[in-house]
């Protein structure tokens, strides 16, 4: 601690010492407050009563001591927090510990992704959802997939009953729809958008920033619905070091570790592992499948920042993954990879990411921004091989110029992405250029109103220009209430073999019908929130209503032929539409709870008419996160959990599955205690009602259609088809871990 600090806070104690000298009694009394579960350094504690007050220590604590018995009133606060209190009966020459537990102010966070650069969350005239690292403790996961489904509308989905790879869907859409930044920066794409997921270390992120709706005018291709921006930590704030080790009754093994280092007063940097390990083939629905893939990964992220003069900061990272998965009959081997005796379906995937932001020397705000990745995959489904090779380098230089209540945000990027398989679709090496260029203006006016405009042009050598605008309002109503409206529009050039593993796995043939064409969204949306703080609650309510239309959407049709999937350019249009509702109640402690819901409508519209409903897309969907703490044992019980109505199922001509799916919750419990010293342990039930879907796999048995032409023993015609899943087949299983979190000098 600074010698300051340590002088301040001696001399406040010695005052309150000097202010009451009528104070006999041998009680003492350490209150410790926190920040959503971390230490508050500067926070302030009142005794109202004695009329004592200090200031907390860097461990957020502070210690009255002499206290009379009887009943007292205890006060904390902090500038970003809303302030708590609590009452409680002092014992006679006893020593109490109590823990006050601050909410985050949700006018002071900032966000980044909405309007590419910070601004205050009520502020923003685009909706950003924001989702705490801190929240995907309560129900620890292996990777970043299974932690992303706790907002209303975001929906983690398994591509893939035997390799067990999925995406993330907003507001219903395929997730390739759904681009994934990493602080900023298009990092996660292509053959990323499936396994750049994984292997992300949890020590490594400080929250989630989530925009539904396409934002091609600043994020460029792929953006059709929606952002996911993963903002990793502050290097200078980071925990000096922390450790979570997870095991499970499955016996799936994870660790997850960081460590900060500082070189030099001004440069900050932070090493994270990652590692899990699930090497013990299950099958407990006796299909002769593997209910969950094998899989070792290893992860290493390192980032680092430095202050420059001026206030600027430039920063740098990068990650490595490794990952050997397979899934399939449970007697496969290594040996069988790429046979057509047993099958499986076995994925090596190496991938590299660098990335990195510079603040040029310059009067004005100008920046760099630059990353590259490598994804290298070698993969066998079954007998059919796909050998792949994606390399995509990014580089965008933004100004940000401020006058009065106009502010103006210009940049120029490029991108560049090579590609390579050993598909029929692809004849050689496709390295495709596409610059782009974009402006984004906005006005604050004296009413409370914030209006955003933006318009980038992108020039593609094969499609020419495409354009993507975007306009957004948005009005404080009271300091309470804020009304939002925005129209956007998005793009995005497709590999197609890079995102739908349905297309390789399985037995179905693959059919291109036409040359395809870029996919474009209009998308238009009306968010209200509403915020209600008090000394003794916090309560905010936020809904969304949306409108998506897609224009040449490329859909996998399964329908047409049982044997095919056929890709091409719908002829017609897809329309994605809803309502989210969040509602989220925290009193401090001991409860906190946040529920959602989302009701939607994706369909596809053809030419003729015809409404087909969007496979894999329920109607009705919620999310719940429940959280008690005691104040005074630290021990929490967490209830968190996902809700799923009916959706549309791939299925073949009489088949005796039935197309739509069940009503069904995955819910998760856990219970955990912290101690003083930076320790955690906790234990919990995944999947707690042990739900599982039926019949995931067609013709398990005869997995190459040896004896699919049997018209006595398959009278049908049924052949060997992975593709109706809908949720994962893990069932019931149990889970235990411990963390430490060493917070170190600020």
């Amino acid at each position: 601690m600074p010698v300051f600090r340590l002088l301040i806070l001696t001399a406040m104690a010695l005052a309150i010492s000097l202010a009451s000298p009528g104070q006999t009694g041998r009680g003492r009394l350490q209150v410790e407050v926190t920040g959503e579960g971390l230490p508050l350094e500067w926070a302030t504690v009142w005794l109202a009563g004695p009329d004592l007050g200090a200031v907390a220590d860097e461990h957020g604590r502070v210690l009255f001591e002499k206290l009379p018995a009887g009943e007292i009133r205890i006060e904390a606060s902090h500038a970003a927090y809303f302030g708590a209190w609590k009452s409680l009966v002092l014992p006679e020459g006893a020593d109490t510990l109590v823990v006050i537990d601050l909410q985050p102010h949700q006018l002071e966070q900032v966000v980044v992704t909405g309007s590419m650069r910070e601004v205050l969350r009520s502020d923003s005239p685009i909706p950003v959802d924001v989702v705490s690292s801190r929240l995907f403790l309560r129900n620890p996961a292996p990777n970043l997939f299974e932690s992303a489904g706790m907002i209303a509308g975001v929906q983690p989905t398994l591509n893939c009953n035997v390799c067990y790879t999925g995406d993330i869907r907003i507001h219903g859409m395929d997730g390739v729809y759904t681009q994934v930044l990493i602080d900023g920066m298009p990092i996660v794409s292509g053959l990323g958008t499936v396994y750049g997921l994984m292997g992300i270390p949890n020590s490594m992120i400080d929250r989630i920033e989530i925009v539904r709706g396409p934002a091609g005018a600043l994020y460029g291709s792929e953006s059709m619905a929606g952002q996911i921006n993963i903002i990793t930590k502050d290097a200078a704030a980071a925990p000096a070091f922390s450790l979570d080790v997870m095991g499970t009754s499955w016996q799936e093994w994870s660790g997850d570790a960081g460590v900060r280092i500082r070189a030099g007063k001004n440069v900050s940097l932070l090493a994270g592992l990652n590692a899990f390990w699930f090497d013990t083939p299950v099958d407990h629905n006796g299909d002769g499948f593997t209910d969950a893939a094998i899989q070792r990964r290893i992860s290493l992220f390192h980032k680092g920042q430095a202050q420059w003069p001026e206030g600027k900061t430039a920063q740098w990272g990068l990650r490595y993954v490794g990952e050997n998965r397979w899934g399939g009959q449970t007697h496969w081997t290594p040996v069988h990879r790429g046979g057509s005796d047993v099958y499986g379906e076995s994925i090596l995937t190496r991938r590299w990411e660098v990335f990195g932001l510079v603040p040029l020397p310059l009067p004005l705000p100008v920046f760099v921004q630059a990353s590259w990745n490598r994804h290298e995959q070698d993969s066998w489904y079954g007998d059919a091989r796909y050998d792949a090779l994606q390399q995509i380098a990014f580089a965008q230089v933004n100004a940000d110029v401020v006058h009065g209540a106009h502010r103006w945000l210009t940049g120029a990027a490029f991108r560049h992405t090579l590609y390579d398989d050993n598909t029929p679709a692809t004849a050689g090496p496709e390295r495709t250029g596409l610059p782009g260029v974009f402006v984004q203006y906005e006005w604050e006016g004296p009413a409370h109103d914030h209006v955003l405009a933006g318009l980038r042009t992108d020039w593609h050598p094969h499609h020419g220009p495409v354009w993507s605008p975007r306009l957004a309002w948005h009005r404080h109503i009271g300091d309470r209430q804020d009304l939002r409206a925005s129209l956007g529009s998005g793009f995005r050039v497709v590999h197609l073999f890079t995102e739908d593993h349905a297309a390789l796995s399985g037995a179905r043939e693959v059919v291109i019908a036409e040359d395809l064409k870029p996919e474009r969204s209009w998308s238009g949306q009306v968010n209200y929130a509403w915020r209600w703080p008090t000394t003794a609650f916090f309560l905010n309510l936020d809904g969304t209503a949306f409108y998506t239309w897609f224009s040449n959407r490329i859909v996998p049709d399964y329908d047409t032929d049982p044997h095919s999937i056929i890709y091409a350019n719908l002829d017609g249009g897809a329309v994605s539409r809803g309502l989210t509702f969040q509602a989220d109640y925290s009193d401090g402690l001991p409860l906190r709870l946040s529920a959602g819901v989302t009701w939607m409508d994706v369909y596809q519209r053809l030419a003729d008419g015809t409404r087909v409903t969007q496979i894999r897309a329920p109607r009705w969907s919620g999310t719940l996160a429940v959280n008690w703490t005691h104040p005074g044992t630290r021990l929490a019980i967490d209830l968190t959990g996902n809700w799923y109505g009916p959706q549309r199922l791939p299925v073949v001509p009489q088949d005796f599955r039935p197309e739509w799916s069940p009503w069904f919750a995955l819910l998760n419990v856990q219970v955990s205690r912290k101690s003083a010293s930076g320790w955690e342990v906790y234990a919990g039930v995944k999947n707690l009602l042990d739900f599982v879907p039926v019949h995931p796999i067609l013709r398990p048995h005869d997995p190459f259609d040896q004896q699919a032409d049997d018209p006595v023993s398959n009278p049908h015609g049924y052949r060997f088809d992975p593709s109706y899943n809908y949720a994962p087949l893990q069932g019931i299983r149990g889970y235990a871990g411990v963390r430490w979190t060493l917070q170190g000098s600020p």
